[in-house]
């Protein structure tokens, strides 16, 4: 009678244990919408009091965390790599020249969308930074992400350097005159962008890097935040 008693206390006590061995269950997350629905859902069952084990997110789940922040952040700088030489070295110096202020910060965010929706949805998850799994999702999924971001800011930069420091007027004639009668003004038109490629190489890898780091600052912060309330509560109750 003890025996059931105590099980059935077990299975309506909000603090039990929760381990989940239906494997069908497990979803395997694909991108960084599925990861940060996982991490709501681990969510939910710890802000409840539910305590879930760190041995719940096995290695294998974590690396899986750790691979879509690592493809988020390649993908993010991709697609900055690809467009930001298109805008600042093609459009606003031949083809948006009577550009307003306003339009011409309006154009020179299109290359930066995805790189600040997705850190967006990182800081997003910071609220959710309240137990022992979604703490361990959280930080493996921004570890990769970070890694992939400061990684593709150092490479990006020392291109453009490398890049910058070879483009003596030598090479770049030799390489014009493989166009032939357009050879003058690709010559001209390079050397009245090499002064920018030093600055929005430094801006878009400064970028990168905040984007790398914004998101720990506000899971950081949040944190601290949370602590302090919970501090708070316990002297007004035992006042």
């Amino acid at each position: 009678m003890k025996g059931r008693e105590w099980e059935n206390k077990g299975q309506n006590d909000t603090n039990a244990q929760i381990i989940t061995t239906d494997s069908g269950r497990i979803y395997k997350p694909k991108n960084l919408l599925n990861a940060i629905s996982e991490v709501q859902q681990f969510y939910v069952i710890e802000s409840k009091g539910q305590n879930i084990p760190a041995e719940f997110l096995t290695l294998e789940r974590t690396i899986d965390f750790f691979k879509i922040g690592l493809k988020s952040g390649f993908h993010e700088g991709f697609t900055l790599v690809l467009l930001f030489p298109v805008f600042h070295f093609y459009l606003f110096p031949f083809v948006f020249r009577q550009l307003d202020l306003f339009s011409r910060i309006a154009f020179g965010c299109i290359p930066y969308i995805v790189l600040l929706v997705n850190t967006a949805m990182c800081c997003y998850i910071s609220r959710y930074y309240v137990g022992n799994i979604t703490r361990k999702a959280i930080n493996s999924l921004l570890v990769g992400r970070a890694m992939s971001l400061l990684l593709k800011a150092f490479i990006l930069y020392v291109v453009y350097l490398v890049l910058y420091r070879l483009s003596t007027p030598e090479n770049i004639w030799k390489i014009a005159m493989q166009f032939e009668a357009k050879a003058e003004r690709i010559y001209d038109g390079f050397f009245e962008i090499k002064p920018h490629l030093l600055p929005v190489a430094t801006k878009s890898a400064i970028l990168m890097v905040m984007a790398a780091i914004f998101p720990y600052g506000s899971v950081y912060f949040l944190d601290l935040w949370h602590r302090y309330r919970i501090k708070k509560n316990k002297k007004t109750i035992s006042a």
